[in-house]
């Protein structure tokens, strides 16, 4: 059975600290009392509970935050995620607010779903490199032991490692601390629910903001709810290459691959992860982690991938990766240099995985090119469109039970890695891919036979009146509006969305040949005018 700490001094060697990847130095800790709660939680899941201190009432918030509760709160929720610039209007008081949102929500939740047991009140929490992670987090679980939840901590590590740990531990949900892509100043809040299932706009986000913004520290009992803090990287580490091509993992099979970290948790994750491996010979890029970025760790932006094509035509790579900032999405360039899109690399991937599942079903975003369809019913698959968000995709992957899914973000989705987002797990399946022999350009070659715009935003005053003007100029040619409006002329085709934080249409027009493409553009300019940088 587990140790668990008592109060006051405990044995020598009881508390183990994890030893984490790059010498990350994490906060101090020290012990807590045990109670009968922590005494199961040891049982059920091992290890050593080791808890921050627990401040008083009278303990500094962070910077201060004026007004209307509900107002100050509502600057940080997004869509997906709560995300904005730290300390303002996102500090340690907003991070207490939404540990104690969360833990209200996650674990009614849990307990609808009848769980009673232990692991049903367990919430998992990870965080990034960010400078002001640390703090953060602190305060993330303060307010989330304060609202009941036993706090499961694993450190510095990348957000599929979350995903990973709420399934193995079969918690009732977990949080990363992380802005993902966003500039250094930002960070932010990814939470998940049982089985690492997203909670957003419409799963549950909206309740947690709610709680959030009526949760008040001064006034809330603190309860003495046990942490334990687990190392998932051994685990982890096995989980991943247990999908890797056997004859990389041995050797028979190698491959050179320039490997962009971004600064970010890949730095943390690649070498706990593909160190050792005798067929993967990495050419690494900054995998510091000092909280700032050589680059933005922003991958969709090809000015952000200038160091990646450089090192696989340097060192004569076979491909090469550039992950974003929390890891959960990679972008691939080929042995030319050349950045591939994300969709094409799911086109690609579609042949292997219903190889070995015919009929099944393959989910990709709607802004996908038309190629992606094409390749899933060339392989006898069945194609399922998505509107455009994790939330949605990891819905429809559930809902068809599907192997595989991506988008045009460079998000990938593998029902072996729990119906969830991984970038180490998409750099498995681009291994696998050419395992066999080839390059990367040779395999995608096929897929590129259409003109595509990219993602293209334009600046309106109102995403209603934008989105009605354009279905009255291109009424008759709408195909559907699972997402915006999409249409379809023939010769060229285009969705049209607005933005979920700005007022921007985004445009995806793709055609059969340039000239189709540069005609459809010239007609959505002459509505909206020149697009904008976002």
């Amino acid at each position: 059975m587990a140790a668990v700490t008592t109060r006051g001094s405990p044995p020598a060697g009881l508390i183990r600290r994890w030893t984490n990847p790059r010498g990350y130095r994490e906060p101090a800790l020290s012990a807590m009392p045990a109670s009968k709660n922590q005494r199961g939680l040891g049982r059920t899941m091992g290890g050593v509970l080791d808890p921050p201190p627990r401040p008083g009432r009278g303990r500094d918030p962070g910077p201060s935050t004026t007004g209307d509760p509900s107002i100050v709160i509502g600057k940080v929720f997004k869509a997906y995620d709560v995300r904005a610039t730290y300390p303002r209007p996102l500090n340690e008081k907003i991070a207490w607010q939404v540990g104690h949102g969360a833990a209200t929500y996650l674990l009614e939740v849990a307990r609808e779903a009848g769980r009673l047991d232990p692991m049903g009140r367990a919430i998992v929490v990870g965080h990034d490199m960010r400078t002001s992670s640390p703090a953060l987090t602190a305060s993330l679980v303060d307010g989330l032991r304060d609202g009941g939840a036993l706090v499961v901590d694993i450190g510095l590590v990348d957000t599929p490692a979350v995903y990973f740990a709420i399934n193995r531990f079969d918690a009732a949900g977990g949080i990363q601390v992380t802005a993902s892509h966003n500039p250094a100043n930002y960070n932010g809040f990814k939470i998940s629910g049982l089985h690492a299932r997203p909670v957003g706009n419409g799963t549950g986000l909206e309740e947690i903001k709610r709680l959030a913004a009526i949760a008040d520290r001064q006034r809330t009992p603190s309860i003495e709810s046990p942490i334990e803090k687990r190392d998932p990287w051994p685990e982890y580490r096995e989980f991943l290459l247990d999908r890797l091509d056997p004859r990389l993992r041995d050797g028979t099979r190698t491959l050179r691959i320039a490997v962009d970290a971004s600064n970010g948790m890949a730095g943390a994750m690649v070498p706990a992860v593909f160190d050792g491996v005798r067929g993967l010979d990495l050419v690494r890029l900054n995998f510091e982690m000092p909280g700032t970025f050589v680059h933005d760790p922003n991958p969709l932006v090809d000015a952000n991938l200038a160091q990646v094509k450089q090192a696989v035509l340097e060192s004569g790579a076979d491909f090469g990766v550039c992950f974003d900032g929390d890891a959960d999405r990679c972008m691939v360039v080929d042995e030319k240099g050349r950045s591939i899109g994300c969709d094409l690399l799911l086109a690609w991937m579609v042949a292997r995985t219903l190889a070995s599942e015919p009929g099944a079903a393959v989910v990709y975003d709607l802004r996908s090119s038309r190629v992606v369809r094409e390749a899933i019913e060339a392989a006898g698959g069945r194609p399922v469109e998505s509107r455009v968000g994790h939330v949605f995709m990891k819905a429809a992957l559930r809902e068809n039970d599907a192997p595989i899914g991506g988008e045009l973000s460079g998000h990938f989705y593998f029902r072996d890695h729990f119906g969830t987002d991984s970038g180490a797990r998409a750099f498995i399946e681009v291994c696998n891919l050419l395992a066999d022999g080839g390059r990367v350009s040779e395999h995608v070659a096929p897929f590129e036979r259409y003109a595509r715009s990219g993602e293209v935003n334009f600046e309106v005053e109102s995403v209603e009146d934008a989105l009605a003007e354009v279905q009255e100029a291109f009424d008759g040619h709408e195909v559907s509006r699972l997402d915006g409006i999409s249409h379809d002329f023939g010769d060229w085709w285009c969705n049209v969305r607005p933005s979920n934080t700005e007022p921007l249409l985004r445009l995806n027009v793709e055609a059969k040949t340039d000239e189709g493409l540069a005609e459809a553009m010239e007609r959505f300019q002459s509505l909206f005018g020149t697009p904008v940088d976002h």
